[in-house]
């Protein structure tokens, strides 16, 4: 029964490990922003979800890679900004499945083989105004998946 026990709790541990080392490519999340990373790890990418830890909502969710499926629209720009010291514009987008919820998304150039792809949804333009200034506040860590 007790190597049953060592093996479950090395099993929980490696499982620890891993999401911990991912959490680590994420982007270092603001200075008192009451927020968590959920992570998914794929192949060549990182998905990294601000979910808070108040009430379990997501804030924003930031996709680290090489090559982002996003493509700006100049039709559909909106707000400039900038996210760790990089200059981003804002472009409004639509969710297919819901029609009163507002998106904005950007992309942040890390490097000749890095990307950010940063998504904010929100129900009301001072929640999305709220999220958007968060993800503003991001500060990418070098070495993040596919960075120089």
């Amino acid at each position: 029964m007790k190597p049953m026990y060592l093996l479950l709790a090395g099993l929980l541990w490696s499982g620890h490990a891993v999401a911990q080392s991912a959490a680590e490519n994420c982007p270092e999340l603001p200075a008192g922003a009451d927020l968590g990373w959920d992570v998914v790890n794929g192949p060549d990418f990182v998905f990294c979800k601000a979910i808070r830890a108040s009430d379990g909502t997501q804030a924003f969710s930031v996709m680290l890679g090489r090559d982002s499926p996003f493509r700006p629209d100049r039709n559909l720009r909106e707000e400039e900004a900038e996210i760790d010291g990089h200059d981003v514009r804002w472009y409004r987008a639509d969710v297919a499945t819901r029609q009163n919820v507002l998106v904005r998304e950007t992309l942040v150039e890390l490097g000749r083989r890095s990307q950010a792809h940063i998504v904010v949804r929100a129900d009301s333009e001072d929640l999305l105004a709220q999220n958007r200034q968060l993800a503003e506040r991001l500060r990418f860590r070098d070495g993040a998946v596919g960075g120089d």
